[in-house]
Order: C-alpha cells, then sequence, then structure tokens
C-alpha cells in the first residue's frame, strides 16, 4: 500500500504552518496516523515546537530540502516510513525553497518506495503577492512565481486582507502563471480537507525537471543568488554538477538572524523594535516571556504586521526570536534585543 505524501510550499508567512495544523488535526479526528517532515533555513524549528507531541515528525534544519539537505530528505522519508508506519506524510518546505526540486526529490524517491504524490499546494499571501505584483521585481517576486507554477492546488491566503476588486486581480494574477490548479480563497487558511486529499489537477511531467530545464533563465532564477557579472553566474560550466549545484541550490541572498534572550524583556519595548524593523526583513517569529505578562507568547511576523499569541509549546524551548530577509544590518538587530534585555536587568 502506498502513503500520500502533501508538499506545502509558500513563501515565509504565507500560513503554511495554519494550514499544516489544520491537516494533522483532521486526520488525528478520523483516527488516522499523520507524520511531518519540516525544514527551516534557520537552526531553530519554532513551527514543529507547536505541533502536538504524539505527531511524528522529522527536522531538516539550516538549509533548504532543495539544497544541501535534499539527500537527507529521502533518508528522513525512509526513517518515517519504516519507523512510525504513518498514513500519510505532510513536507513543508522552507519558505524560500523552489518547489519543483522537491518535486524531483520526492518523485526519485518514489520510485524505489511505496510513496504517492497527492498534491503540491502552494500557501499565498494575496496581499504580499498584490505589492510584489505592482512593484514587478525582486527575488521574491520572482520566487513566488515559480511557487504558484509548480503548485498542483492554490490557497490564496489572507483575502480579508485586500479589496475585493485586487482579489480578482490576483486571481487573474495567479491563473496567468498556472491554468491548471485548483485555486481557493481563504481566510486563516481554513480549506476543506476534500480539496487537498483528491489528487492535484497538475502534478505531471510538464511541472517536473523537464520544464525546468527548457525554462529555466539563469539571470531571473528566483532561487539562483549568485552576483550579478560574476563569472560565476554562468550555468554553462564544465562541471556539470557544480553547475547544478549554482542554478538551483544557492539561496546567499536569504540572511537569517537567530537570537536567544537570556531573560524576560518588557512587550510594549519589543513590540517598537519590531515595528522598526527594515523593509529588508520580510519574517520574524519567536516564543518570548514577557517581564510585564505571566504568559509565554508565540510571535508572529510577516509583511509588516505582527501577532502574538499566548502559547504552551509541546517541548521545551529557550526564548527565542527569529529574524529571516535579504541583506539586513544583523548586527543591529543584536543591538537593540540586547538594549532590552540589559534594560530589563536594571528594572
Amino acid at each position: 500500500m502506498t502513503i500520500p505524501v502533501y508538499i506545502l510550499s509558500g513563501f515565509l508567512g504565507s500560513g503554511k504552518t495554519t494550514l499544516l495544523q489544520q491537516m494533522l488535526q483532521n486526520w488525528k479526528d478520523e483516527g488516522k496516523t499523520p507524520a511531518v517532515i519540516m525544514n527551516e533555513i534557520g537552526d531553530v524549528n519554532l513551527d514543529g515546537m507547536m505541533l502536538d507531541e504524539d505527531v511524528a515528525m522529522a527536522e531538516l534544519l539550516s538549509g533548504c530540502i532543495c539544497c544541501s539537505n535534499r539527500v537527507d530528505l529521502g533518508l528522513e522519508l525512509y526513517n518515517l516510513m519504516q519507523n512510525e508506519q504513518p498514513d500519510m506524510i505532510v513536507i513543508e518546505a522552507s519558505g524560500v525553497a523552489n518547489p519543483i526540486e522537491i518535486l524531483d526529490a520526492v518523485t526519485e524517491i518514489a520510485l524505489y518506495n511505496p510513496l504517492e504524490l497527492r498534491n503540491l499546494i502552494t500557501v499565498v499571501d494575496t496581499a504580499h503577492l498584490w505589492q510584489l505584483y505592482e512593484e514587478q521585481q525582486g527575488k521574491t517576486y520572482r520566487l513566488m512565481q515559480e511557487q504558484i507554477r509548480s503548485a498542483s492546488l492554490l490557497v490564496l491566503n489572507k483575502s480579508d486582507l485586500v479589496s475585493p476588486e485586487q482579489l480578482e486581480r490576483v486571481q487573474t494574477i495567479v491563473r496567468g502563471w498556472n491554468a491548471f490548479a485548483p485555486i481557493h480563497i481563504t481566510v486563516r487558511c481554513e480549506l476543506d480537507r476534500a480539496y487537498y486529499e483528491q489528487t492535484g489537477a497538475s502534478l505531471t511531467s510538464e511541472q517536473g525537471s523537464a520544464k525546468q530545464a527548457d525554462e529555466h533563465d539563469a539571470e531571473n532564477c528566483p532561487v539562483c543568488s549568485a552576483s550579478e557579472g560574476s563569472e560565476s553566474s554562468s550555468h554553462e560550466s564544465e562541471d556539470a554538477e557544480q553547475s547544478h549545484r549554482h542554478m538551483h541550490h544557492s539561496h546567499e541572498h536569504v540572511m537569517v538572524y537567530t537570537h536567544y534572550f537570556q531573560q524576560p524583556i518588557n512587550s510594549e519595548e519589543f513590540e517598537q523594535v519590531i515595528a522598526r524593523l527594515p523593509a529588508e526583513i520580510y519574517r520574524a517569529k519567536g516564543i518570548l516571556s514577557f517581564s510585564d505578562t505571566s504568559s509565554r507568547f508565540l510571535f508572529q511576523y510577516a509583511y509588516r504586521q505582527m501577532d502574538f499569541m499566548k502559547t504552551i509549546p509541546q517541548k521545551p524551548v529557550p526564548d527565542v526570536a527569529v529574524f529571516i530577509g535579504e541583506y539586513f544590518d544583523k548586527r543591529h538587530i543584536q543591538e537593540q534585543l540586547m538594549a532590552l534585555e540589559h534594560q530589563a536587568a536594571e528594572s
């Protein structure tokens, strides 16, 4: 019997983990046993700490599945199948991953393991995409295009943050990039399970490596990050393996800063720091203790919006915040957070 595999794709902060939690709960309510592989480009898997302890999970940290962790993905899939015998497996990709590479990796693994790739689901932050479409530039915009093009199911999330006219326009934009995948409009990723459980409409070879090879544009590749004008940016290297790694596997434009707090800090002062984050930081999250509250909080920041929710982590986790963006000043963020700790220590 084959095990269904679902790939969750989408840019940072789009709502992938929210959808994942709903999928897992739906299956558990039916008495099924799901398993998860979570990928983070940082060295802390905060999203995984929010999942129930009874969900079998493998972590691939400090890199994208489509990069150095691609071989590890096969090993983790095999181990989950052998040790946990799940009814289904969900792979949540890093927010900066090109899902075409993950699709290729899973299909390769399925050649010698009883796996069935059921759906490649891309979650889209509707408001973020609308802004990027108006700007028509940047690696983030091109990466979101690739994530949308490769999907067999599209979820336009956070639809309440745009006007009806903008939402209609975004649907037209997305349909222009992907003519086949069903599109579902959501708020907080509320999605009927029937939509993601049925086999995707367009998981075909046209969206696999053949299309990637035919259409790959070195200059506009969303995940290739070699310097412009550099000799190393050529995809015509005599070393085919090195060229392949360069074409698909570099994320040097993405930066991650992880800050571990030594003590609780003031919540209002922390909010002020987050409100002043530069535009280059497009995602932040963490689990924090505040000196002026008694609860721990899950902190989320995406697309200039922040959210705090009381939480009880399922696993031991220190107070930590992770910041993800492009070419931002890590030292400046570190100095501001350390100043908050210093102020808390003196009060």
